[in-house]
């Protein structure tokens, strides 16, 4: 017989709690113990919370929730609870574990991710795989008995997949499928755009006639060090791209190499704090190169006014990259 996976031990661990609250009421040494097991990992909380969804549609356990015995009996056991209500008890408990550990476990409702401007986060799910969240983004996943789907609505996240054939990992942004086994990748959704960047292993990206479709239009196949990059209704691009400027977010840091300025300033822009703009767009098209912090743009404001010979005004808030000799705004 085959060990049980990390999820069916999260799912029975969850239900053996459950049963021992419904069984010994909440004392404090029942709230410490379970206090301790969610707080152990990240998966326990989810699955906890699932367990309590489950237990109140199963049979038997609304009439233990409201005081009343299925065929109780005046007699108590050795526990100080009737017959009726232990029978009631384990009848319910056998169809909540084996509703957790079988497909119902995997079909509820999805679950929400998400981030503010400047945030980012790091959830573990249940199988293991790990999804940081860069700023202000908002995606849900969905686990089902043969699949792991994650619906990107928009902003960047870094998934970090756990290695499991039969349950293929997918992430649907826009008209665009990311199917993974195993692997490290970041998928980015801004507006109709769509950039995928592979870290390790191997993904296919599949291109829709829209956002839901039967059958893809395209799919391609990415190698560590690529990124794809494709808008709803734009030719996808394939370029080769560095992994230690492509999870620089990871570390607080943006990595430039020869960008166009406006493209620089954008993508500062998105970590919140005081928004640089350019004055003059032509200066737009100048470029920057080098590693900065996602949350001081006022010290890249300073680097590129001191690279192109540029001024930096700054007033309520905001920080203006300027010609020098400018004439000052009113």
């Amino acid at each position: 017989m085959s060990r049980p996976g990390p999820s069916e031990r999260t799912a029975a661990e969850a239900a053996a709690w459950l049963a021992r609250l419904e069984s010994t009421g909440r004392t404090e040494a029942t709230e410490a113990g379970l206090r301790a097991w969610l707080d152990a990992d990240a998966s326990h909380r989810g699955a906890f919370e699932k367990a309590m969804d489950l237990w109140a549609i199963l049979p038997g356990a609304a009439a233990l929730r409201d005081g009343r015995d299925i065929g109780a009996e005046p007699l108590p056991d050795n526990r100080g609870m009737t017959r009726g209500r232990a029978r009631s008890l384990a009848l319910a408990l056998s169809f909540l574990i084996v509703a957790l550990v079988s497909g119902w476990w995997f079909t509820g409702q999805p679950t929400g991710y998400a981030t503010a401007v400047g945030e980012q986060k790091v959830a573990t799910l249940e199988d293991g795989t790990r999804i940081a969240l860069n700023t202000d983004t908002h995606l849900s996943v969905r686990y089902e008995e043969r699949a792991r789907n994650v619906v990107m609505e928009d902003g960047e996240a870094m998934f970090e997949v756990a290695r499991n054939p039969a349950r293929p990992f997918v992430v649907k942004a826009g008209n665009k499928s990311v199917t993974a086994i195993g692997t490290s990748f970041i998928v980015r959704k801004t507006g109709n755009a769509v950039t995928v960047t592979l870290i390790s292993g191997k993904v296919r990206v599949d291109t829709y006639s829209s956002p839901v479709g039967a059958r893809p239009v395209q799919s391609t196949l990415l190698a560590p060090g690529e990124r794809f990059a494709a808008a709803v209704d734009a030719a996808a691009m394939v370029t080769p791209v560095s992994s230690e400027a492509a999870t620089a977010w990871r570390r607080g840091q943006v990595m430039f190499n020869d960008t166009p300025l406006s493209a620089a300033v954008a993508e500062l822009n998105r970590y919140g704090g005081p928004q640089v703009d350019i004055a003059d767009p032509r200066l737009g098209a100048l470029t920057v190169s080098g590693v900065f912090a996602t949350n001081d743009t006022a010290e890249f404001a300073d680097a590129v006014a001191a690279l192109h010979g540029l001024n930096v005004d700054r007033d309520a808030g905001r920080i203006s990259l300027e010609r020098q000799g400018a004439a000052p705004r009113e």
